[in-house]
């Protein structure tokens, strides 16, 4: 049972590579050095494919390693993943691994595990940098640079659109650091180039069937649409279905572009029903037990961990199609 306490004091170290700054973690809740760990894993939802292969990554190295893993499905509701988070907090885990539904309602909750002496880990979505932090409230942050993956999106399809872009972009869960990252990033990238012009943005919250009801009503009121940016390869998926249902030919009449890169998307890549896929892996399990282990032998650990993610086009999808989720 971890017992320990925050320290009251916070020391940086620069990091050997670069001029990256890195907390050690005297800031945070101490965690003692043992063969087998109680550790909480509190998922967001698990309706989609990369949900239940980060589940599943997850799993699959706790019981690899011997560990017990506390798992929580907060069912897409914040309010239900805090009150996981307590429950976490209640049976005394050593350390939490947390993928927050949405940035604010989950800092709070970081906040408190701190405070009852349990370090956090935050699993491929943030909190809000204003309200908690890494290296003083929670360890440290492992996923993709959301605003990178936007950018990405965005710089690929000014170089390869010809001709006005006329955009409709489907935002994932409002409030969620993706959702905010992936639409700076790509509206970053596009800004001021010409010919780019996004005619709608709405939240499809990353849910397929959401996706395609969202992408109707839009296409409907914006009969011109030739591109399509989705935040994630569901709602993507959702709105081929609704281009399709129009008659008009998805990859072609509509280029489709999306994150994640799950083998579903990456196969209608190889069909020529989508464009463009940035890489968003899922599979965390082994990087997050690392980065536990480090922590609790006194690493340093970097305020942020980012996996590195490929790009699937049509040059390499049918090559990389196997090695998608």
């Amino acid at each position: 049972m971890n017992t320990s306490r925050p320290a009251l004091t916070l020391t940086l170290a620069l990091a050997l590579t670069g001029l990256t700054v890195v907390a050690v973690a005297q800031g945070l809740p101490k965690l003692a050095q043992k063969k087998v760990y109680k550790v909480g894993f509190a998922q967001t939802e698990s309706n989609n494919p990369w949900r239940i292969a980060q589940t599943k990554s997850m799993q699959d190295e706790a019981k690899r390693l011997g560990h017990q893993l506390v798992y929580t499905d907060a069912a897409g509701s914040a309010a239900k993943q805090v009150s996981d988070v307590d429950s976490m907090i209640a049976q005394r885990v050593d350390a939490i691994f947390l993928a927050p539904r949405e940035e604010k309602p989950l800092a709070a909750a970081v906040k408190k595990a701190r405070a009852a002496g349990i370090p956090v880990i935050l699993l491929d979505r943030n909190v809000d940098q204003k309200l908690a932090k890494a290296g003083t409230d929670y360890v440290t942050f492992i996923g993709s640079d959301f605003i990178e993956e936007g950018r990405r999106v965005g710089n690929w399809l000014a170089k390869n659109k010809k001709g006005e872009a006329r955009i409709i972009q489907l935002l994932g869960t409002t409030g969620s650091s993706p959702a905010n990252d992936r639409r700076k990033g790509f509206e970053d990238a596009i800004k001021g180039k010409a010919g780019m012009r996004i005619l709608a943005s709405q939240t499809g919250d990353f849910a397929r069937d959401k996706g395609r009801q969202v992408m109707e009503t839009l296409l409907q009121a914006n009969p011109t649409v030739n591109v399509v940016y989705a935040h994630n390869d569901e709602m993507a998926i959702g709105a081929i279905a609704a281009l399709e249902a129009a008659g008009k030919k998805p990859g072609k009449d509509v280029m489709v572009l999306s994150i994640d890169g799950g083998r579903e998307i990456v196969k209608l890549l190889v069909d020529g029903k989508v464009n463009y896929v940035v890489e968003c892996n899922p599979k965390f399990g082994p990087k997050a037990f690392e980065t536990l282990k480090n922590y609790a032998a006194g690493k340093p650990i970097p305020a942020k961990i980012i996996n590195p993610d490929r790009e699937f086009t049509s040059a390499n999808a049918k090559s990389l199609l196997a090695s998608a989720y």
